[in-house]
């Protein structure tokens, strides 16, 4: 049995590796955004004194390498190149036409002195830290109100040394919200790409109030027992880019979001446009592809397809409660392949964690028109917990061409929600059995390029492999 079950792996990563091969070289909307700029200007850390040894602070190098270039901003922007080398550092910003680029053995590590680490002000769509209230620890490599920003390299890496700071979140002696691995503010044109990021104190890529954003072939890692340490979370972000990405973390791959009850509803900045392809990865005790729970300024228009998840505890789930408001609409989520999950799909109208007590007991959030077909899974435990809110359900929840194998006797949970299935097993609940003007009410995707399904190409070897 233990030989089957290995095998089984083997053959689920050589499948998972084709695919991505002979996915990389298709094509992509995408495309338009990329890393190779070409920047007229370029300095190297160590002109500024920096030392690659990992124990000298390189703070005011970075500093003062980034204050240099600046005056190269309207002149065609500017290259810090960091070479091979273990680069200690506090947080840093980052200027507007810049391209930070590491080699392909250069590691930028974060300190683990917390005063390294500068107190900013909470987010307005949170009206607080995430994790505590009052004020929350700047990212370590920071930037805010940007254009043409590029953080990229030959796969160098950036670490942040997480662990001490998850011994003081377990510890309960945090005085403000951890910082992130990268975080980017109110800007525009952003990519990241072709780096390792690991050890994110929390969420290790954040790009809020932004738009045009591209996160390519970046790997993301955090060990699996590492507390709300997300990959990805575009928040209150449009024009987003994710794709070729590797993350296995200790919470969700990758988690859109929009603010946080009150705040969330009064900033009103929602995301949307969002774009999914290739992703692979395992998390700890987060989903594959989440949305919410802060998504109070709305989340629409969300396209994920080609997505590799083992190993985990949710696969697909949508996060939210009364007091909310906002929405969670028009996503369309295809061609998904799960093996050794706990939960399929996941939606939650109870989540709770609010910011204080003055939020909306009565705004409660709109959940309509969401698509999920093309799943195959093997070793589910559960094939979706999908319950809205009384006197608020949850609209055209489809499912199509979605085959789980699971080993519950009880598949399914489903509570206030509406919906529609096609070829779904095992049988979905009745909410969700309707077929009538499936496609009329259920989200589609009308830009993806037809091809065949990378779940359907997988289904004949899942199905054989269990009579080994």
């Amino acid at each position: 049995m233990r030989r089957s079950a290995a095998f089984l792996q083997v053959l689920w990563v050589l499948a998972t590796i084709s695919d991505l091969q002979s996915a990389a070289v298709s094509s992509s909307y995408c495309k338009p955004m990329g890393s190779g700029i070409y920047r007229p200007h370029s300095v190297t850390i160590t002109e500024f004194g920096a030392v690659g040894d990992g124990v000298t602070l390189n703070t005011k190098a970075f500093q003062n390498a980034i204050f240099y270039l600046n005056s190269f901003a309207d002149k065609g922007g500017a290259q810090l190149f960091v070479p091979a080398g273990r680069w200690l550092t506090g947080s840093f910003n980052l200027i507007s036409h810049l391209t930070l680029s590491l080699d392909k053995d250069a590691v930028i590590i974060g300190s683990k002195d917390s005063s390294d680490w500068p107190v900013i002000d909470p987010l307005p769509s949170y009206g607080r830290g995430r994790e505590l209230p009052g004020a929350r620890h700047q990212s370590l490599i920071f930037g805010s109100n940007l254009t043409d920003v590029i953080i990229t390299g030959g796969n160098g890496t950036i670490d942040g040394q997480g662990g001490i700071w998850w011994d003081w979140f377990k510890n309960h002696t945090l005085n403000y919200t951890r910082p992130h691995l990268v975080e980017l503010i109110n800007s525009t044109g952003v990519v990241i790409s072709n780096l390792t990021l690991k050890n994110s104190p929390f969420w290790a890529i954040h790009p809020v109030y932004c738009s045009q954003v591209l996160v390519q072939n970046v790997t993301i890692l955090a060990p699996l027992d590492s507390p709300n340490t997300d990959g990805i979370d575009p928040d209150s972000s449009n024009n987003v880019c994710i794709e070729d990405c590797y993350i296995r973390t200790g919470d969700d791959l990758i988690v859109i979001k929009s603010g946080w009850d009150e705040y969330g509803i009064s900033f009103a900045h929602p995301s949307s446009n969002i774009s999914i392809h290739r992703i692979v990865g395992e998390t700890g005790s987060g989903a594959g592809i989440a949305f919410g729970s802060e998504m109070s300024g709305g989340i629409s228009d969300v396209h994920a397809e080609d997505i590799r998840l083992f190993n985990s505890l949710h696969g697909i789930r949508i996060k939210t409660s009364p007091g909310r408001g906002g929405y969670v609409r028009n996503l369309y989520i295809a061609d998904v392949v799960m093996t050794n999950v706990k939960i399929a799909i996941r939606i939650t109208g109870q989540y709770g964690e609010h910011p204080d007590d003055n939020y909306d007991k009565d705004a409660l959030p709109v959940i309509s028109r969401i698509t999920i077909k093309d799943v195959v899974g093997m070793n589910i435990s559960t094939a979706g917990f999908l319950d809205g809110i009384q006197g608020d359900n949850f609209s055209s929840i489809c499912l199509s061409n979605v085959n789980l194998n699971v080993t519950s006797n009880h598949p399914w949970k489903c509570s206030f929600i509406q919906g529609y299935s096609n070829l779904v097993s095992p049988e979905v609940c009745e909410p969700l059995r309707g077929v009538a003007d499936e496609a009329a009410l259920c989200y589609a995707d009308n830009y993806l390029r037809p091809q065949q399904s990378a779940a359907n190409r997988l289904v004949s070897p899942f199905l054989k492999l269990p009579s080994l």
